[in-house]
């Protein structure tokens, strides 16, 4: 026996077991690869999918415009698209326009919009239905007004992409309460639009729907996240649309595509049925507000939602009704201001056209008072991007991975996805001559555990009463500051964080903002690029001089911010900034 089992033991030692293992390798490498060929053919065929629901919904829109001209061979769309949404709301609550007119009107322009700037991605024809209930029941602050959504926002029986593969094929089971309130209230969304990857990035283009570009430049990028609703109501395929703000989402695709936009107080305006990627994260707040075409507009649709049906169907809201009388109010102002917040020296044409704002301001009897961000260095980086990155991009990465990266997202992909240890070292490496660079890559890195991002919290809430001491300390009523512009050229935004100075310190003390376009970029600011130096002279000072390049005639913003809740304030002061503009112009034409 023993004899035999040395015989066997000498047999199985001169077998070559290397075919086995080269075998074992090759098969086990051939199915990997299989393995993630099916998956890029399922991932592919979800975006196939996608995009063939997008074209039908454009094709039957497209066909039921047509039919409607058959019908009524008199409908003229150019005269009720180009109305002002107060004119449009007066004609319709009179009957001398229908709301089946305006949807089609609007619909016609939107399609056209589209062809030129992508960006919607899928039309609810589900709008069309909506007209009889709409006429039959003939009420509401926006009765028959055809209204834009984006993207993230929850519409029954429709995605919420968020731009990224793993959200789609997820219908939305009911309306967001912001879809269902504007029912109510007579509106009709008509128009899902376009986003970037993920909705982190103030770019509008993803995987899955291509780039949006800006109506006022193909060669530029309409802003993000709200991307879509900029380049749709700045085209004149929409009066009145509604975005989300967690760092400039609303605010930057108004003053890239030349319209208006308005970040309310986090929680006055009901987030149930919003989606997102970064879902959980609470340092800084994320608003849903309103982007049209003048402040009226915006103040409309905050007095449409700000409602008993709203307080309602989400009692997380505080249920306060729009003040009528403070926005009204034509009382002096006193006005705190900065034409440069230290961290991002404004491009030309941003400073000129805060400047003239400015002057504008004083001559109309208002009073100006210097006020800067308190600092504003420490805080964007470890208080505002440290904050939304807190779990070191994880869940972001989550959402992003099983499908492809947008060249628009690439940079910030390449910067989350890459191991601490080595984000570290960057860090360290870049320190003594790109400071800037280097505190925003250890940003990343997030918040280590429990403990630090309750102090964390603690150091926002304390950030936000030294704000607020300030403000009271001044007595100023409103504060103005520049507004990032011109728009860029493509796949710079990702590139820039730093540029997001201007918006986000906002959403971090969670003040309500609004941006008021009030002039162009004109030859003097182009020339006067060659000798920005920026407030640092690093690598994204030189970049932000490439994004804004080639602006002549682009739009240009301003900011006004007021303290939390006082909303309607803020919205005063932007229509107030908007009458000056205007009577100025009128004025420099005679």
């Amino acid at each position: 026996m023993e004899r035999f089992n040395v015989q066997q033991l000498e047999l199985d030692m001169d077998i070559n077991w290397t075919p086995v293992i080269a075998a074992t390798v090759c098969g086990t490498g051939a199915l990997y690869l299989f393995l993630k060929w099916r998956n890029y053919q399922k991932i592919q065929k979800k975006i196939l999918n996608a995009r063939k629901r997008r074209d039908t919904s454009l094709l039957q829109a497209e066909q039921a415009v047509q039919q409607f001209k058959i019908q009524n061979p008199d409908f003229e769309s150019s005269s009720i698209v180009s109305l002002s949404l107060p004119e449009l709301t007066g004609k319709l609550k009179d009957g001398s326009l229908q709301p089946d007119a305006v949807l089609y009107a609007l619909m016609e322009k939107a399609l056209e919009v589209n062809k030129n700037l992508n960006c919607s991605t899928e039309i609810l024809m589900e709008s069309v239905a909506q007209l009889e209930d709409i006429k039959s029941q003939k009420k509401g602050l926006l009765y028959g007004v055809p209204i834009s959504i984006k993207d993230n926002v929850a519409y029954e029986g429709h995605d919420t992409s968020c731009g990224v593969v793993s959200k789609l094929d997820q219908p939305a089971l009911v309306d967001s309460v912001v879809v269902t309130v504007l029912k109510k209230q007579g509106a009709i969304p008509f128009i899902k639009t376009n986003i970037p990857q993920g909705l982190l990035n103030y770019d509008c283009s993803n995987p899955i729907y291509g780039q949006t570009l800006n109506p006022c430049n193909l060669q530029k990028s309409p802003g993000g996240s709200s991307g879509g609703e900029g380049a749709l109501i700045g085209g004149g395929g929409s009066f009145l649309g509604i975005g989300t703000d967690i760092a400039g989402s609303i605010r930057i695709p108004a003053s890239f595509c030349g319209i208006c936009g308005f970040k309310p107080t986090a929680r006055r305006i009901s987030v149930c049925g919003i989606s997102s990627c970064v879902k959980g994260q609470k340092s800084v707040s994320s608003s849903l507000g309103p982007l049209a075409r003048d402040v009226e507009s915006l103040a409309l649709c905050m007095r449409a939602l700000l409602c008993q049906d709203m307080f309602s169907l989400d009692p997380t809201v505080p249920p306060i009704p729009f003040n009528q009388e403070v926005y009204e109010s034509s009382e002096p102002l006193r006005i705190g201001y900065h034409e440069n917040d230290g961290y991002l020296q404004p491009s030309p044409s941003m400073a000129r056209a805060f400047r003239e704002t400015k002057d504008l301001l004083e001559r109309a009897g208002h009073t100006l008072v210097p006020l800067q961000p308190l600092r504003l260095y420490h805080v964007f980086h470890e208080l505002t991007v440290r904050g939304v990155m807190g779990d070191g991009g994880r869940t972001l990465i989550s959402h992003l991975k099983p499908g492809p990266i947008d060249p628009c997202l690439r940079d910030q992909y390449i910067v989350l996805s890459t191991p601490g240890f080595i984000k570290r070292l960057i860090s360290v490496v870049l320190k003594p001559f790109c400071p800037r660079m280097s505190a925003s890559i250890d940003a990343t890195l997030g918040i280590g555990s429990v403990a630090e991002l309750w102090r964390q919290h603690v150091n926002i809430e304390e950030y936000i009463q030294e704000v607020i001491a300030e403000w009271r300390r001044l007595n100023v009523d409103v504060l103005l500051c520049p507004m990032l512009g011109p728009a860029y050229s493509f796949n710079y935004c990702g590139r820039l964080t730093s540029a997001l100075s201007y918006t986000s310190l906002y959403n971090l003390l969670n003040f309500p903002a609004g941006v008021v376009t009030v002039s162009t970029v004109m030859e003097e600011d182009e020339a006067q690029l060659s000798q920005y130096t920026g407030a640092h002279g690093d690598m994204w000072d030189k970049l932000f001089v490439k994004a804004v390049k080639g602006g002549v005639g682009l739009p240009v913003a301003v900011q006004c911010v007021s303290l939390p809740w006082q909303d309607e304030m803020c919205l005063r002061f932007m229509r107030e900034v908007e009458q000056l503009t205007a009577k100025s112009k009128l004025t420099r034409k005679h």
